[in-house]
Parts: C-alpha cells; sequence; structure tokens
C-alpha cells in the first residue's frame, strides 16, 4: 500500500493552513515563500517547498494568473538615483499610498530603479518578458524613453505627474501651477516686493508649472518677473543651496523666496542663515510638498501642501482599472485617462 499524499480532508485540495502545518511555520510565511518574498531564510524557504511538494499544493492566486497569463506583481520604477528615494519624503509618501491601495489585492510589488542606460536596458528586457502585469512610474523627465517603451510593450502604466499638456499616459498628478501661484500671491499680500524662485529641474513638467505658477501671480499684481530672479534647482538640499547663493548674489536685497520643494527650501535656508537674513524678519520662505520636513523646520515653513499619499493611492488603483481592461473577461471599466489633485497652501512662521 503506498502511502501517497495526506492531507487530512479525505482527498480534497490541501489549504494553505495545510502546507503551514506541515512546514511548521505561520500561513503568512508561506504566503511569503509562494509569492517569491526575500524576507524568508533558506531553511524556512526549503521546508515550505518540501511542504508545498509533499502535499501537492497548488496556489490560487497562482492558478488564476497562469489562466490569465499574469503574474500578479506590478513594478514601481523610478529613474532617480536609490540615495534619492530614500532621503526625499515625496517618494515614501507616494509609496504609503501605492501600499494602502494595494493592500487589499493580492498583488506584489517590485521596486527597481532606472536611472541610466544600463539599468533602462536591464528593465526593458525584464518588462519585455512581461515579468509583471502593469508599470507605476514616478519622477519621470521629459526626455525619458520609460515612457514609451511601456507604450511599444502594450503594458498598462499609469505615471506620476505628466510629461507635457498632452501626456497619452494615464497619469496622476497636482495642480501645480495652483499652488505656485497661491505661494506667491501669499507673498505679496505679506508686502514682499522682491521675491524669488529656486525652480525644480524644468525637463520636468510639474517644475515648468511651478514656474509658470510664479511668473502668472507676479504678472498679475503688475510686477512683471524678472530672469534674474528665477535660479535653477534640482529639487535635492544641496541644488537649493547653490541656487540661493546664486540669488542673494545676483539680488542682495530679495526679501521673499519661493522655492519650489520643501528639500530645497531647506538648503535655501541654511545660506540665508550664513548670510545673516532672518526668517521671515528680512526674507520670508515658502516651499512646496508640506512633508516633514517643512514641519521640523525652524521656524516651520509655509509650504505648498500637495497630497502625495493620495497620489500614490490614486495611481495604483488608475492602473488596476488599466489591468482590468486588459482581461478578456473584463467588464470595461471606465476611468478619468488624467488626474489632477488639488493643492493647498498651508501657512506657518516661515512668512
Amino acid at each position: 500500500m503506498t502511502a501517497g499524499r495526506s492531507n487530512g480532508r479525505s482527498g480534497g485540495r490541501p489549504t494553505l493552513e495545510e502546507v503551514a502545518a506541515r512546514a511548521g511555520v505561520g500561513r503568512g510565511t508561506v504566503s511569503r515563500v509562494i509569492n517569491g518574498s526575500p524576507r524568508v531564510s533558506e531553511t524556512t524557504r526549503a521546508a515550505v517547498e518540501a511542504a508545498v511538494a509533499e502535499l501537492g499544493y497548488v496556489p490560487n492566486t497562482a492558478a488564476r494568473a497562469l489562466a490569465a497569463n499574469r503574474t500578479d506583481a506590478i513594478a514601481l520604477v523610478v529613474p532617480e538615483p536609490e540615495t534619492r528615494f530614500f532621503t526625499e519624503p515625496y517618494f515614501s509618501d507616494i509609496l504609503s499610498g501605492i501600499g494602502a491601495a494595494l493592500a487589499p489585492t493580492d498583488l506584489q510589488l517590485l521596486l527597481t530603479f532606472a536611472d541610466g542606460a544600463r539599468e533602462r536596458s536591464r528593465l526593458a528586457q525584464y518588462l519585455a518578458a512581461h515579468r509583471v502585469d502593469g508599470v507605476l512610474l514616478v519622477s519621470v523627465h521629459a526626455d525619458d524613453p520609460l515612457p514609451d517603451l511601456l507604450s511599444q510593450l502594450e503594458i498598462p502604466a499609469v505615471i506620476s505627474g505628466r510629461r507635457s499638456e498632452d501626456e497619452p499616459l494615464a497619469s496622476v498628478d497636482t495642480d501645480n501651477y495652483s499652488g505656485a501661484r497661491a505661494a506667491v500671491t501669499h507673498l505679496l499680500e505679506r508686502g514682499r516686493t522682491t521675491i524669488a524662485t529656486i525652480s525644480g529641474r524644468l525637463d520636468v513638467y510639474g517644475a515648468q508649472r511651478r514656474l509658470d505658477g510664479y511668473r502668472s501671480a507676479l504678472g498679475d499684481a503688475g510686477r512683471p518677473p524678472e530672469d534674474s530672479l528665477v535660479a535653477a534647482g534640482d529639487f535635492t538640499e544641496e541644488g537649493g543651496r547653490q541656487a540661493m547663493r546664486l540669488l542673494l548674489d545676483r539680488h542682495p536685497e530679495l526679501d521673499a523666496v519661493f522655492a519650489c520643494s520643501d528639500v530645497m527650501a531647506a538648503g535655501a535656508l541654511q545660506v540665508l542663515r550664513e548670510a545673516g537674513r532672518r526668517i521671515p524678519e528680512d526674507v520670508a520662505l515658502v516651499g512646496f510638498d508640506d512633508s516633514a520636513v517643512a514641519r521640523l523646520m525652524d521656524p516651520p515653513l509655509t509650504s505648498v501642501r500637495q497630497p502625495t499619499a493620495a497620489m500614490g493611492r490614486a495611481m495604483t488603483e488608475a492602473l488596476l482599472v488599466e489591468i482590468a481592461e486588459g482581461r478578456p473577461d473584463s467588464s470595461r471599466l471606465r476611468r478619468p485617462r488624467q488626474v489632477v489633485l488639488d493643492t493647498e497652501l498651508v501657512v506657518r512662521a516661515s512668512t
């Protein structure tokens, strides 16, 4: 008599719980092994794989994915250096929103960086093999080839921030133009007369729109903007410092600065302090993002709040619809192609 496979259910299909009991681990550990999580020791992985083989367990999600030619995984692609991703609050907030939207699903999230030609080439090969069901793409520059690659491969994709007014891909953005207008209008209402700005990288459409909002607010107030009051930054603290030094050299009399990110505002603040300028008595300072950086600065920073976590959630929800629309058994759900979320000026002691 052959012992065969014993699953304790008189011939029924083995369950995840029975695999866990056979391997001597928890149900969540079995799930992590099946989904390829790296957060499992090799010993535990071997025990779970042995239990799966002994019981003949087939995960329901894997079976469904196989039948639908799906992977049950999506990728978050960041065309930036890893150091920037892990140091700037913007990215952690986006990731928080993505995680919240994925929590009710069985989808796995893969994080990958594509900062450079070599990394993009490897990513292109990976995506061409259709190892993910869809892609979330953040921090996109105007000349980035990745969005076009995703279109060519017909992989569902959603990007954070449009590349232009005529963005062909699904996108989620904030109202950068109105947010910048509100910031500069606030400075004008505070009686400031020489208002400079530290822009972001202008190959990013959102940074262009913030600069447009700055210029529009000044123009409406009868103060045509001067190019010498604009200094380009790169959304980093060091970029904010360099831009602030340049602005002080050009206009030592300036009495207000609109920095197009909180991180750049923090760098600008350091340079202003080194130059003996008091905030806000001598120079009023406004940032953009309303991140933890703004709240922890001394004095606390007036900032344009963009709902970054909500952006991550909205991107993910839009991508899930994109993926669903690609399934033959889908009900063809409808969604807006472009989502623009409102911003809000949060006034604090820096102005």
